[in-house]
């Protein structure tokens, strides 16, 4: 197998025109060739500079999860520093873990951050929503974001070969008109759900705002993570 490492987005084109199969840190793909066959070509993008930016408000696709820190919303840091072990952060990617795995661990954090991605075809780079991304399994290369004024990120305990833990996480964000508006995501099961609502000095108007939503349908569990997580980044938004 030739491994390709792009240095700029015109290879980076040319090599996927080729067949190189894009791959990120192989921590899911690996056991799947060894078992199905190795492909001829695979690409990494380890070596692409658009793929490798860690801000406040970007992050690249080709970023090992072991790499996310505080340079980026505390939601998106805590969602990667939860994923596998240390050693699987240290070789898993972000974009790997948000269109290869069906976990989807960073999916949550990435939506409640309104998060756009940059994805890369045969055509060239173009950014598109999230939803787009997943359902289509593109080649990203990264994610762009406004900072939100405060974020969180709730992940249940999880038994070894049991369904995947309860995720929620939640990001408020100023509008342009002073007015800030809470936005929740939760990964129940393999199912990710997002909506979002006004804020309100009252948590309890702003969960029902939230129950007429489809979180609203959530089993009671998940419901009642979600109120805590609500409260929980109100209280931080007072005090911010």
């Amino acid at each position: 197998m030739l491994l390709r490492l792009p240095t700029t987005l015109s290879e980076a084109q040319r090599y996927l025109a080729e067949g190189a199969v894009p791959v990120g840190g192989a921590t899911l793909v690996w056991a799947l060739w060894q078992r199905d066959g190795f492909p001829e070509q695979a690409m990494s993008l380890r070596a692409l500079p658009q793929a490798n930016l860690i801000g406040r408000e970007a992050l690249g696709a080709a970023v090992l999860l072991h790499q996310v820190d505080d340079r980026v919303p505390e939601v998106l840091r805590r969602a990667a520093s939860t994923v596998g072990t240390g050693a699987v952060r240290r070789t898993a990617t972000v974009g790997g873990n948000i269109v290869g795995s069906t976990l989807r661990c960073l999916l949550p954090a990435a939506l409640v951050l309104d998060a756009r991605a940059t994805v890369l075809d045969g055509d060239g780079a173009y950014e598109t929503d999230l939803a787009e991304v997943v359902a289509k399994r593109h080649l990203l290369l990264g994610l762009r974001w406004r900072d939100p004024v405060v974020s969180g990120y709730h992940k249940a305990d999880g038994e070894a070969g049991g369904e995947p833990p309860l995720v929620v996480a939640t990001a408020v964000h100023a509008g342009g008109d002073g007015r800030h508006r809470l936005l929740v995501a939760v990964r129940d099961g393999y199912e990710v759900i997002s909506e979002t609502t006004p804020c309100h000095p009252d948590p309890e108007r702003v969960l029902r705002g939230l129950d007429r939503t489809a979180l609203g349908s959530l089993p009671a569990q998940a419901r009642d993570a979600v109120r805590r997580e609500v409260n929980g980044i109100l209280e931080a938004l007072a005090g911010h």
